[in-house]
This record gives structure tokens, sequence and C-alpha cells, in this order.
């Protein structure tokens, strides 16, 4: 563990690669309120599954700051090439500095480009990272639209639709995934881990999990999400690259929400997909949806800012 101490008020930053069973709770408590008070959360469920005691991720940093003993703010660094940071201070404690101080730690550390997000677009965040000179890479948009079950699209000839079976499919999913997403830095990466962190969440329910299959073998896939209180989620769609252009990927998405407008009765469903994802962004808007919010992207280099 290495602590950087900050004589102007804005406390002590320890860094470390675990979070402690108590400390993992405050951290919690912490990003239970910033998402109370920003309307959204501030840590991707990524990092938000990270947040758990004693189980660490290689290349992943937790920053928990303090003052007084009380936890005031928390970024997490993924240590990929370049490094990810997502961070937040209480709303309590906002105004005092301590988001540039968590900042500044971050990019002491720091031995390469730095990709932070800013969830929401907040301006708080954007001022920071322009502060710093980093630059604008990325643009995450969440979709919206009323969950009025589509009509059902028929799928390709020689292909068929089912549901998940745990225990069977895992790794013929996860190959598929890997080739479906092999351009994005995120998705593409998934580990038998990160699949089954999922599938223990309360959320799971593989009968919202369907699977394109042609001759026995999976060619796509679309996975929806059902938070308590929240909107329906067309969690991830995938599709073989062989399979692009022949409108399975359209056909998988109205089957999921049909599935959440029908079965589930939900009455919101949302997305998240690239600005810079045209095709996809068209399939959407067609759909139905429409930009409800944006994520925000800003790469620092290390020569920006200093």
């Amino acid at each position: 563990m290495r602590t950087s101490e900050n004589t102007s008020g804005a406390g002590r930053v320890e860094r470390v690669e675990a979070l402690t069973g108590e400390r993992a709770g405050e951290v919690r408590e912490l990003l239970a309120a910033a998402a109370a008070a920003d309307g959204r959360e501030a840590v991707s469920e990524a990092g938000r599954l990270r947040v758990r005691a004693d189980s660490p991720r290689v290349g992943v940093v937790h920053l928990v700051q303090s003052v007084g003993g009380a936890v005031t703010g928390y970024g997490q660094v993924d240590g990929e090439r370049p490094g990810t940071v997502e961070l937040t201070v209480a709303p309590a404690e906002r105004g005092r500095g301590l988001g540039a101080e968590l900042v500044r730690v971050v990019l002491d550390g720091a031995d390469g480009a730095l990709d932070f997000w800013a969830h929401g677009g907040l301006p708080a965040a954007r001022h920071l990272a322009e502060v710093h000179g980093a630059v604008l890479v990325r643009e995450l948009r969440q979709m919206r639209r009323t969950a009025a079950a589509p009509e059902a699209v028929a799928v390709p000839a020689g292909v068929a639709l089912r549901t998940f079976e745990p225990g069977r499919d895992e790794e013929a999913w996860l190959a598929l995934n890997a080739l479906a997403f092999a351009h994005h830095p995120e998705q593409g990466a998934w580990t038998a881990r990160d699949l089954a962190e999922r599938m223990a969440e309360p959320w799971f329910d593989p009968k919202g999990f369907f699977l394109a299959e042609r001759d026995g073998r999976l060619v796509g896939f679309h996975w929806t999400k059902v938070q308590p209180d929240g909107p329906g989620e067309v969690y991830v769609v995938g599709v073989d690259p062989a399979e692009q252009g022949n409108g399975l990927g359209k056909a998988l998405t109205a089957a999921g929400l049909r599935h959440l407008g029908l079965e589930r009765g939900l009455s919101t469903v949302m997305l998240y997909v690239d600005a810079d994802n045209a095709a996809a962004v068209r399939v959407y808007e067609r759909l139905g949806f429409a930009v409800h919010e944006v994520d925000l992207m800003y790469r620092w280099e290390p020569t920006a800012g200093r």
C-alpha cells in the first residue's frame, strides 16, 4: 500500500490493490451516495464489481481518499494501456479540491497515457479534464425507448433462437463474444471470471439471454438485463462477423425487446452504443431509440499539462 498526504485539507489517499472488508463497504456507500446525488453511476458496472473485499484484479489499483478518517473520495485505475480511470467525491465534500487532488495522485503515479471517464458528462469532470490538457476521444451514448414490444422479426434462414443454458454455453459464448467484439477495448476482452461474476449477480436471468445458432454453432446473441426499479437494458448484442448484414442483429434485438416489454412488463428500455458506431446507431434509431445522456472519455498524455 502506498499513501499520499496533502496538507492543504485534501486529506490522504491510499493506493491499494485490494480493499479490506470494512473499506470496501465504505467505498460502496460513497458510490451509492454519489449515484443518488448525480442520478447516475460514477463508476461502471465492471468497476463496481471490483469493489469487493480481498478480491484483487491484476493491474487494477484502488485509490481511497479520506479526511479525518472518513472516506471522502474514490478512484479506480485499470492499468491496461492506456490505463482507464474512474473517480468520484462524496457529494457532501465537493467543492473543496478533493477531486483535483485525486486526479493529481493518479497523474503522479502514471507511466503512460490515461483515459478518464466522465460518466454523464458532468461539468466538474469535464472541467478537470480540460485543466489537465486531456482531449475527448470517445462518446458513449445511452439511448432509450418505450418498451412497447416491436413486431417479431424473422431470423435468417437456417438460424434458430434459444436461450442461454448455464453450465453448457459459457465457453462457446465467450468465444463468440471475443470474435464479435474483437475491435472493442472492453467487451471483447471478457474472461470466464467476467462472465461468472455477472451470472452471480441478482439481475442475471438466462430467460432473457437469447442465443442464435446455425448448424449447432453460436452465431449471435442478445443479453438483456433488468435491474430492480430500473429500466430494462439491451445489455449486449453480438453477431458473428460472417453473419453481419443479413438481419440477424435486428432479429435478436427485437426478440429481446419483446421479452422486456411483453414478458417482463417494463415501460422503458435503455442501451449503450458508441457514437462513432454509425451502423448500430442507425439500427437503434429505426427501432425507436433516442439519446438520453452521454458518457465522455478524455485521454491524458504524460506530456499534457506538465
